[in-house]
């Protein structure tokens, strides 16, 4: 890092600050399945970023796309006018997505592809004429962003404590995870279906399915520690907002693009919702940009109750389906094909897995849950300090073993690019192995 580099004007989102300014961690460059840090060491990447970059860093028919796109035109707008990458865009994403879900509406990120789904289920029911079904159902420990909409759906406390009420008419389900039925299991965990019912036997029974516009959850629970979803779990979800007319809305952020070794986890878990909220992975991080997957019929309600010429939904961004961002997504979809990527990753997840649970019986491991290429290793915390266990592993790889991982609470949570191999498996997994021993006897 320069010296003269100033740190204090940055508010670093979602980052201790005054922890990182007084010891930089500086990453100034990044190429396949390794970032360099500022002073020149290469940083193997255990979490694609931020779970997004999913092709590996620096792809180069991705980095040309966006080259040869900004060089021809920079913005177009898409409010009453277009530009072919959009539609082309939209498109390629389609020929990717569950059958059924053939209706695209861009924007920029997750957090806006949230408000984007909440906003499309209400407005769905009301052009309808079922106003009625106004409210919303999440989960516990669930992440769906940091707009009004995502924080009030998401059961993560430490997002909503800070902004008094979040959006009224929203509950939530009980998260699925049960370590003490569950630990250490390989995939799926065998118990814990009937977790599901809760939607069915008690917030319908105390709010009236009548009322409920939509159901939102992560086939996997990423940002809160790798929760994975029983066996037939999704199942019901799906069986019980059918029977009730509720839209299911997956929030694929994490999940979509091969994660999973499949384009989608509704392709993994045969679960098709009504919705998919995707964007990290979409464009491989290169350049912003979310997207909500709709069923045709949903979209059609829309263009059915409006009068002719009148604008159907009233909701968008100066920078849905940007020339750039559409470029990256062309260029990243292609790559995710034809290199066969996602058959890459699901090659790869039983030596995954396998590296994954040898940290089984390591001093301070609670348990281990994974599943594709996404891991949580959860630790005993230290009494009188959460989270400080998993952040000193964090550090003491990024400084001594030159790997990056993340951590929440006490949980590590690794999410490798789909391009990893079986060495860097190796040493992703032996350098926390390494850091655990060597915590555990002192």
């Amino acid at each position: 890092m320069p010296k003269t580099l100033n740190t204090e004007h940055f508010w670093m989102p979602f980052t201790a600050n005054r922890q990182f300014k007084s010891k930089p961690r500086m990453l100034v460059a990044a190429s396949g399945m390794h970032y360099t840090s500022d002073d020149g060491r290469k940083i193997l990447d255990g979490t694609a970023g931020l779970w997004c970059v999913n092709a590996g860093h620096g792809h180069p028919k991705i980095v040309e796309a966006i080259q040869r796109q900004a060089a021809t035109m920079d913005f177009a707008p898409v409010f009453q006018m277009g530009h072919p990458q959009a539609f082309e865009a939209a498109t390629a994403l389609v020929s990717i997505a569950p059958e059924g879900l053939n209706r695209v509406f861009f924007c920029n990120d997750g957090s806006e592809g949230v408000d984007t789904a909440l906003k499309i289920a209400l407005a769905y029911h009301r052009v309808r004429g079922d106003g009625y079904r106004t409210r919303l159902i999440g989960r516990e420990r669930g992440y769906h962003g940091v707009g009004f909409g995502g924080i009030s759906v998401g059961g993560i406390a430490g997002n909503r404590k800070h902004f008094g009420p979040p959006l009224a008419g929203v509950d939530h389900l009980r998260h699925p995870l049960d370590i003490a039925r569950n630990a250490f299991s390989r995939g799926l965990p065998e118990l814990g279906a009937e977790m599901a019912d809760e939607l069915e036997q008690r917030l319908l029974t105390l709010h009236d399915p009548a009322t409920v516009a939509a159901v939102i959850v992560e086939p996997i629970q990423g940002s809160t520690g790798v929760i994975l979803p029983p066996k037939g779990y999704l199942q019901k979800l799906r069986a019980i907002c059918d029977r009730y007319g509720i839209l299911l809305i997956f929030d694929e952020v994490i999940t979509g693009f091969g994660r999973l070794g499949a384009p989608f986890a509704a392709d993994y878990f045969d679960v098709v919702p009504d919705m998919i909220i995707c964007a990290k992975g979409l464009t491989n991080a290169t350049v912003p940009m979310g997207a909500v997957i709709v069923r045709q019929d949903i979209h059609d309600a829309f263009m059915d109750a409006a009068p002719e010429n009148a604008i159907e939904f009233f909701h968008g961004y100066t920078y849905s389906a940007h020339p750039l961002a559409a470029a990256a997504m062309l260029a990243t979809v292609d790559v995710y094909k034809t290199e066969r990527l996602f058959e890459r990753a699901a090659a790869m997840a039983p030596y995954f897995e396998e590296a994954a649970h040898s940290l089984k019986g390591l001093p301070n491991v609670k348990d281990v849950r994974n599943l594709g290429l996404v891991c949580g290793i959860e630790l005993d915390g230290i009494p009188g300090k959460p989270s400080a266990r998993a952040f000193d592993v964090f550090l003491k790889c990024f400084w001594d073993k030159g790997v990056l991982i993340r951590t929440t609470g006490d949980i590590i949570a690794l999410s490798p690019p789909l391009i990893i191999d079986k060495p860097q498996i190796d040493q992703l997994f032996g350098s926390i192995a390494d850091i655990l021993r060597i915590a555990g006897k002192s």
